[in-house]
C-alpha cells in the first residue's frame, strides 16, 4: 500500500509543481513553460482508484489530504482520510510514517524515486529525456497532456494531466495492471514562502524506525 501511495504522490506532486498558476494555452505548451518556473507549491487533493473486480470496474472510496513541496526533492504529502499517513522528504531521504502502526520507514530519496513520474518534479527540465509528451485533446471540459515513460521498468504505462483555465484539475495514472488512480487538486498556491526547516522530519515519540 505504501508503494502505491509513493508512486501516486510523486505523480501528483509533479503535476502541482509543473502547472500551478499556468497561463492559458495548450496543455503541452503550459507544461514545458511552467515546469521550470514553479519552484514550490501547496494545496489539497482527493484521490480514488478504479480497478477490475470480478469482471466489473470498481472505484474506491476517496482519500483526501494536503501537500507542500519545493524543488528539488523536498515535500510533505499527507493523507488525512480515511486513514493517516505522511510521506515526507528532506532532499536526501524519504520518510513514510504510518500513524496507526506508529512506524517510520526510511528510504534513500534517489532509490525511492528512480525513473518514475518523479522525474517531472525532481529531475532536470529536460522532460522529454524520460517521457514522451503529447497533447491528449479535450475531455470533460479539460485540456489533457499525455506523458508516457520511456523507461521499461516503470510501474506506469500512462500519465494523463487535465487542465482548465491554466490550472491543473485532474490527473489519471494508469499502471501495468490496468488500474487507474485519479487525483483532483484544489486550493493551489504557487511559490509560497517556506521556512528553511519546513521539510525536516522529526520521528514521532515511540515510533519504530525501519530503514530500507
Amino acid at each position: 500500500m505504501a508503494n502505491q501511495h509513493i508512486n501516486r504522490f510523486i505523480a501528483a506532486a509533479a503535476l502541482a509543481v509543473s502547472f500551478a498558476g499556468a497561463a492559458q494555452g495548450a496543455a503541452l505548451d503550459q507544461f514545458k513553460s511552467f515546469v521550470g518556473s514553479t519552484k514550490s507549491a501547496r494545496g489539497e487533493f482527493t484521490q480514488t482508484m478504479t480497478k477490475n473486480v470480478d469482471g466489473a470496474r470498481k472505484t474506491s472510496a476517496p482519500s483526501t489530504g494536503t501537500f507542500v513541496f519545493a524543488r528539488p526533492g523536498k515535500f510533505i504529502w499527507t493523507y488525512q482520510k480515511p486513514y493517516e499517513q505522511v510521506l515526507q522528504a528532506d532532499g536526501e531521504q524519504l520518510f513514510i510514517y504510518d500513524r496507526d502502526l506508529n512506524q517510520v520507514t526510511v528510504k534513500k530519496l534517489g532509490d525511492a524515486l528512480g525513473s518514475s513520474p518523479a522525474a517531472i518534479l525532481f529531475g532536470s527540465n529536460d522532460l522529454e529525456k524520460n517521457f514522451t509528451l503529447s497533447e491528449g485533446g479535450t475531455r470533460n471540459g479539460l485540456e489533457w497532456l499525455k506523458a508516457v515513460p520511456k523507461a521499461k521498468d516503470t510501474s506506469f504505462e500512462l500519465i494523463a494531466i487535465g487542465l482548465k483555465n491554466g490550472q491543473p484539475e485532474a490527473m489519471e495514472l494508469t499502471d501495468n495492471f490496468g488500474q487507474v488512480s485519479t487525483l483532483a487538486f484544489r486550493k493551489f498556491e504557487k511559490n509560497p514562502s517556506l521556512g528553511g526547516t519546513a521539510f525536516k522530519f522529526d520521528v514521532p515519540k515511540g515510533a519504530d524506525v525501519v530503514k530500507q
